[in-house]
């Protein structure tokens, strides 16, 4: 059992999937360390709170669309689609598509799994989603093959089958769920967590270490009184200096530590690389240089490897699960399908977006108003051909030309 089991069950919320046959108790997680893990306490972790929110934050701001392919196979934004307007611009009263796409998107990493109620109106078009707590979930599969969703919101509870629930599962594969990395992550989220603790306590300390009082004989009652409130009298930063007056055979021996032991700087830095190792996240990206040689030295081959190793495969399982759950079959056979437009990333980078439009209208991939188009300018006469640049023609046909 792991340790987020334990730290939310006194909270009474539920965190671990259940099997196919029956409810599963998603309490009762221990772990041998005192430090609880769980989705508040992690995201305290620098580390943690960097790499979900790069990865969250990333994907919801990218343009979500409909896209449906034409009969040439290629595919156009379909902007009259119902579903469109949903997951691009509002997909319910309270929140914009950011928001509502970067709360599914942390509860995707964070938990491995995310759900949305699914809100139709009576001609069964979808019109809303609504975003639920991963924590107060249950899943489990019924005897006729179908998946029940169980979950309390506002003290009232919800039961839904599958055609209701939009349901994002993470790493693993499972029909009921993904796997939670706080969940097998939790012994380094625990050690860096407690590494963090011992830091902050050393510093409120004034980074004073702790010493010996050492007497000569017994204490009595009365003595004994007396030195346990020497440490309310002399510890924490504000007692930092004050002078200790030693008396009636008394005796005080520091405990020396190094700056270096103070600050725990190799514990904590290796507990950021395991942290990104778990996200799979390059550690440049968010702000921590490092010494580890498991990553390309270069940023720009960071983020490269970002984009197309660790960033497509999130891409992938959020739109296979629009398609699949929030598309009809008709839309389906109609060549409708979900698309995360990766092309955003290009947005704040006009060197790569230049160098980008440059190639492409070279070799004819784009037209002048197309690339128009997507920078937002009007169009120009004679912008819609498709041009090429002439090269590797004889010498004699240069006049021609």
């Amino acid at each position: 059992m792991g340790i987020l089991h334990k730290a939310l069950s006194a909270f009474g919320l539920q965190v671990k999937l259940s099997d196919s046959v029956k409810w599963t108790d998603r309490r009762g997680h221990s772990d041998a360390s005192a430090e609880r893990v769980t989705p508040r306490s992690s995201m305290g972790l620098s580390a943690v709170w960097a790499c979900s929110n790069l990865i969250s934050g990333t994907l919801s701001s990218l343009p979500f669309e409909i896209v449906q392919r034409d009969d040439a196979g290629f595919p156009k934004v379909a902007g009259a689609h119902p579903l469109h307007k949903v997951i691009y611009e509002s997909p319910n009263f309270d929140q914009t598509a950011l928001d509502f796409w970067d709360f599914m998107n942390l509860s995707l990493e964070l938990r491995g799994n995310c759900y949305a109620d699914v809100s139709r109106d009576s001609r069964g078009v979808i019109k809303a989603l609504y975003p639920i707590q991963p924590d107060a979930m249950s899943v489990r599969r019924l005897s006729n093959g179908r998946i029940e969703y169980r979950w309390t919101s506002d003290g009232k509870a919800f039961t839904r089958l599958d055609r209701d629930v939009f349901h994002v599962r993470g790493p693993g594969g499972n029909a009921l769920g993904g796997m939670s990395t706080l969940q097998f992550g939790s012994r380094t989220f625990t050690a860096a967590l407690a590494a963090e603790q011992a830091a902050a306590s050393t510093f409120e300390n004034g980074m004073r270490p702790g010493g010996v009082l050492t007497f000569s004989d017994w204490l009595s009652e009365t003595e004994r009184a007396v030195v346990d409130g020497i440490a309310d009298k002399y510890i924490g930063a504000a007692n930092s200096g004050k002078p200790f007056i030693a008396e009636g055979g008394m005796e005080f021996s520091p405990i020396s530590v190094s700056p270096e032991d103070a600050q725990m700087l190799e514990t904590r830095q290796f507990s950021v690389e395991e942290i990104c190792r778990f996200f799979q996240v390059p550690p440049a990206l968010i702000g921590h240089a490092g010494s580890s040689t498991a990553w390309p030295t270069s940023v720009d081959q960071q983020v490269l490897m970002f984009t197309k190793f660790y960033l497509r495969r999130r891409v992938k399982r959020i739109e296979q699960a629009v398609r699949k759950q929030l598309l009809t079959p008709e839309d389906r056979a109609a060549g409708f399908s979900a698309r995360i437009n990766m092309d955003g990333l290009l947005r704040g980078d006009p060197a790569s977006r230049a160098a980008y439009y440059q190639i492409m209208s070279q070799i004819g991939g784009l037209t002048i108003n197309e690339v128009r188009a997507l920078e937002n300018q009007p169009p120009v006469e004679g912008g819609d051909v498709v041009r090429l640049q002439m090269q590797n023609i004889p010498i004699t046909e240069t006049g021609e030309a």
